[in-house]
């Protein structure tokens, strides 16, 4: 169940991030409203999994998803730069989250 939490809080992490940008520095109200709801969301759902999981680990599962999506939805959708270098450490990026969860005895 604890990686369960890392996934949702980074999922949220994500959403948050996008909010930061759309909130328009905090003058788009409703932007705004969601971006902060987003936040402690977020960081709530990691909270409720370091009941359950090793912190190093699970802060660098969390962390790495807000990073690696909100990197994949700029390149995909907001016209970030997408050339060779950027996506192959990306996939860096995710291979050591993946692999850190699957050295994780929890």
């Amino acid at each position: 169940m604890g990686w369960l939490y890392v996934v949702i809080g980074g999922l949220f992490e994500i959403a948050w991030a996008m909010g930061l940008k759309y909130s328009e520095g905090f003058t788009n109200v409703p932007m705004t409203a969601f971006t902060i709801a987003a936040i402690g969301f977020s960081f709530w759902m990691f909270a409720k999994s370091m009941k359950m999981l090793p912190i190093g680990t699970a802060y660098t599962v969390f962390t790495g998803i807000g990073t690696a999506g909100t990197a994949i939805i700029g390149m995909l959708f907001l016209g970030e730069p997408a050339g060779a270098a950027n996506v192959f450490f990306l996939s860096l990026l995710l291979l050591g989250i993946i692999g850190l969860k699957m050295t994780s005895k929890e």
